[in-house]
């Protein structure tokens, strides 16, 4: 005692005491509680002290970590107004459903797939939403948004089917949905079922993520007067095995920061992932509890079921809650499937105390003793105290069974998650802990579905409890209407040029941007998104004029209040400025993104980032907003692998646009010049915001600046088609060839074009190419059209129209060759696709450009040559010609180098 209180001392002057003799008295009584009572007699008045301050509103930080019990006790639960019994009748059918869906498609279908155990565990976690707490569409408001856990779908599944939205024949197409409308998702997967499913949600990690920023966006909404959305809340259905994901916690700051009281978790805490335990020497749910509230979250522990209350209230020496603190995880997970006996000798037979306290309790009660997520009054309990919690998100850990009643062979097995099919004997274990009458000649490979049906008062039941909360969930509702379009002056400075003034796409850019959100249409309705790049891109002008999105607005005096441009914070700021966070940034472009659906709102999110760290970091929430049918512009600035110069390897990107052809619903285009990034951006807003097309667009911009050129006549369609003749060559000259050119490489092109006429005697016409990808999607589908169609008139694909003929062709881009040699199948050979293939460096955009070999003698060497292939010029000239244009032909192969 004595070194404690010399530390004590070592602190006085740092915290003056205005009252020493009383922090004495204190101390010494603390010292005198522990000599004489101990350690855990001392922590437990320590927790009462600590519960009674926060009661007394006393400014404490909470501990990151309680005891290993419920942190509502039985006398602070509220009153239940469900009909239990009913809803207990209810839960048992849903179940009974789900597995007997799985369990058919997998018996029709060897290897189709699905999940049992999840559902199985999380099944009062859900209905206890769903019966008292997620609120619907049908009032025309936006309801709740629901991120349910992909491997539960099967149970949100059955229950639909009880309700009677989804049919026995769309449940025996479970994961067979080729025909539309006929069968059922996998998981959650708003493309293949866009009026059920919202949110994708089975790539573990990202439905906690954009649950935060979806949150958050709802504030946005309100505070910015677009929509009133102070009723909806965010739901996030997760495992604890998911939050080893590191997107799941990844932004837990982000929802304590901004207070989003709008926001719950629910972290379906079944101690295992899908090979085994989550933490099998340690306990997940201390583990979590430490990292939410370490975070500023408020944290409910739901570990515990009524069985237990006796128990606790019986504890007056701590050894049980002791035990229960000092059981791991694996320990628990034993404890599951083993019997009355094993428990009383393993779990209570540590301490003779602790049999005592258990000797009127038979094995079989023992066995019987439940976890507390499977407790619907613990349950909600835990919801009821989420949603009346105020200014900061929360977290309810509940602890569950995984494949909870499913029988002995499943249940908490470490192969459960795996488990897909069930014999007779375990189905008929299953029917009877359900008490369900059906008959056993039934219990066959192709067990039947139990609809009781819809006039019965367990469907009554469910409908009325929809129907007071607002329509059934989950629900997908459009009803957001067309957008006028922007003004034509938005985009009228774009067509000129800039005469001889430099200025790079990103630039052009950054100024239709602000054209955008001036214009009297569709302004409000822009949400540009950075990560922390603004000044960057340029865009720092946004700051002073719509302000960044704060919900405390500027409670300081920024350091640059004097300057032009000051950076400045407002409650309906218009700015997402996310920070360092690509991921987050991405997040928060979806919220935008589906805003149409989830709030009716048509909002046109432009999220403008560095475009190395786009696709290639943030490629799995890109693929779910394609899922998500979500609409907008990702804008990759400083792109190309040789525009951006001296940033080196991890920054100069030459791959993304190859990347972005992998998305379906994608247009991804790669802009030369001012006036065509504008006329893509105009079709772009025509086609979300007008025709509601279901796509979103990806658009590289460079920083190299120089000239940017008046538009020609007549070439729109062809910008948004992804060609068209930008320069012809010169007439009378004996060879020709075509030069293909995208981004800021098309300046190299020109001048190749210049060095073939000049020094060549080659004619060259140079087409700008803006999208590859649309130019391969659209002779793909005519291939197929004619493939389909053998005995009509042939089509011709538009790149074979425009091209074809015109041999040879060399297309050079910023890309990696993959991304020009997509068309080269319907264009004529000889064709010669010139790019980036290897790791950027750091130099200047000459050195680079002669590195990769896209730099002008580069190019008019390549033309050279695919000239001599069709016999229209000598190879000894062309060997000539690399000399004189200072070519080494021996250097290593810039994809090696």
């Amino acid at each position: 005692m004595h070194e404690v209180h010399d530390v004590y001392d070592e602190f006085k002057h740092q915290l003056p005491d205005i009252d020493p003799q009383e922090t004495q008295e204190w101390i010494e009584s603390l010292d005198a509680l522990v000599k004489q009572s101990g350690g855990d007699r001392a922590r437990f008045v320590l927790y009462k002290l600590l519960k009674r301050a926060r009661m007394l509103h006393v400014g404490l930080p909470p501990l990151t970590q309680t005891r290993y019990i419920n942190t509502i006790s039985p006398e602070q639960e509220p009153y239940f107004p469900g009909d239990e019994e009913m809803e207990l009748h209810i839960r048992r059918l849903i179940r009974w459903n789900a597995v007997a869906m799985v369990v058919r498609a997998n018996h029709h279908f060897e290897g189709i797939g699905g999940h049992l155990a999840t559902y199985a565990s999380a099944a009062s976690l859900y209905e206890v939403g769903f019966n008292h707490f997620f609120r619907g569409k049908d009032d025309g408001a936006s309801g709740d948004q629901i991120f349910f856990q992909g491997h539960a779908a099967p149970g949100i599944y059955a229950r639909a089917f009880v309700e009677g939205r989804l049919s026995e024949s769309q449940l025996d197409h479970f994961r067979r949905e080729v025909v539309p409308g006929e069968g059922l998702s996998s998981y959650p997967h708003p493309r293949l079922m866009p009026e059920f499913w919202e949110f994708p949600t089975v790539s573990m990690g990202l439905g906690p993520l954009a649950a935060i920023y979806q949150a958050r966006f709802n504030r946005y909404l309100h505070h910015r007067g677009i929509k009133d959305t102070a009723s909806s809340r965010v739901w996030a259905f997760l495992g604890d095995g998911e939050c080893d994901e590191p997107e799941s916690l990844g932004a837990l700051h982000v929802a304590a920061r901004e207070g989003l009281d709008n926001l719950t978790f629910v972290v379906n805490c079944n101690l295992q992932r899908l090979d085994g335990p989550v933490r099998g020497n340690g306990k997940i749910v201390q583990e979590l509890e430490a990292v939410f509230r370490g975070s500023g979250w408020n944290v409910i522990k739901v570990l515990w079921s009524r069985e237990w209350d006796d128990l606790l209230a019986r504890d007056v020496d701590g050894v049980l809650v002791n035990r229960m603190a000092e059981t791991t995880d694996g320990e628990s997970q034993r404890m599951t499937i083993a019997d009355g006996a094993y428990i009383r000798e393993k779990f209570f037979g540590t301490d003779p105390r602790l049999l005592k306290m258990v000797e009127h309790l038979s094995d079989e009660q023992l066995r019987t003793l439940r976890r507390g997520g499977h407790d619907y009054r613990k349950v909600y309990a835990a919801y009821h105290a989420a949603v009346r919690h105020t200014g900061a998100p929360t977290a309810i850990l509940a602890q569950t069974v995984k494949g909870w009643a499913l029988g002995p062979s499943v249940e908490a097995r470490n192969i459960t998650h795996q488990a897909k099919k069930m014999s007779f004997e375990e189905l008929k274990i299953f029917r009877d802990r359900l008490q369900l009458p059906i008959s056993d000649d039934k219990l066959t490979d192709d067990p039947p579905y139990y609809h009781p049906g819809p006039d019965s008062p367990e469907v009554q039941y469910m409908i009325e409890r929809r129907r007071a909360l607002g329509g059934f969930v989950p629900k997908r509702v459009v009803r957001g209407k067309p957008l006028q379009q922007p003004d034509a002056a938005a985009f009228a400075e774009f067509p000129r040029g800039s005469g001889t003034a430099a200025a790079s796409t990103t630039m052009a850019f950054t100024r239709l941007l602000r054209n955008l959100l001036r214009d009297k249409n569709i302004g409000k309705r822009i949400v540009p998104i950075i990560p922390d790049e603004a000044r960057t891109f340029g865009m720092d002008p946004l700051f002073k004029e719509v302000g960044i999105y704060s919900p405390l607005g500027q409670r300081y005096e920024p350091v640059d209040a004097e300057t032009l441009l000051p950076y400045r914070e407002a409650i309906d700021g218009q700015v997402l400025e996310e920070g360092i966070t690509e991921a987050g940034s991405m997040a928060s472009f979806t919220a935008a993104g589906t805003s149409y659906a989830t709030h009716s709102e048509q909002m046109l999110p432009f999220y403008v980032f560095y475009s190395m760290f786009g696709m290639q970091r943030t490629g799995d929430q890109i693929w779910a907003f394609g899922d998500a049918r979500g609409r907008g512009f990702l804008c990759g600035a400083t792109a190309g692998r040789t525009t951006l110069n001296g940033e080196g390897l991890q920054h100069e990107d030459g791959h993304s646009q190859v990347l972005a052809t992998s998305i379906p619903n994608i247009r991804a285009y790669d802009p030369a010049f001012a006036y065509e990034t504008a006329v893509i951006v105009r079709d772009g807003i025509k086609r979300m915001l007008g025709d509601g097309e279901d796509i979103f667009y990806y658009l590289t911009l460079y920083n190299e600046n120089y000239p940017q050129p008046a538009m020609a006549e007549g070439v729109e369609e062809g910008i948004v088609r992804g060609i068209y003749l930008f320069r012809p060559g010169e007439e009378g000259r004996r060879r020709r060839v075509t030069l293909l050119g995208s981004g800021s490489i098309m300046r190299q092109v020109l001048r190749a074009q210049e060095l073939l006429q000049e020094k060549y005697d080659v004619s060259a016409d140079v087409y700008s190419v803006t999208s590859y990808q649309q130019l391969r999607n659209e002779a793909l589908a005519v291939e197929r059209w004619n493939r389909l169609h053998p005995v009509a008139e042939p089509r011709l694909p538009l790149v074979t129209s425009v091209l074809g003929g015109h041999s040879p062709i060399v297309a050079t881009s910023d890309w990696l060759k993959s991304l020009p040699d997509q068309i080269s199948r319907w264009v004529g050979s000889p064709y010669v696709p010139l790019g980036t293939d290897g790791f950027g460096r750091s130099d200047t955009r000459e050195a680079l450009r002669r590195h990769f070999e896209i730099d002008p003698e580069s190019i008019a060497t390549a033309s050279l040559h695919a000239l001599a292939l069709c016999e229209q010029y000598g190879s000894d000239l062309v060997a000539k010609a690399i000399a004189d244009l200072g070519i080494d032909p021996e250097k290593p192969e810039p994809r090696t180098a």
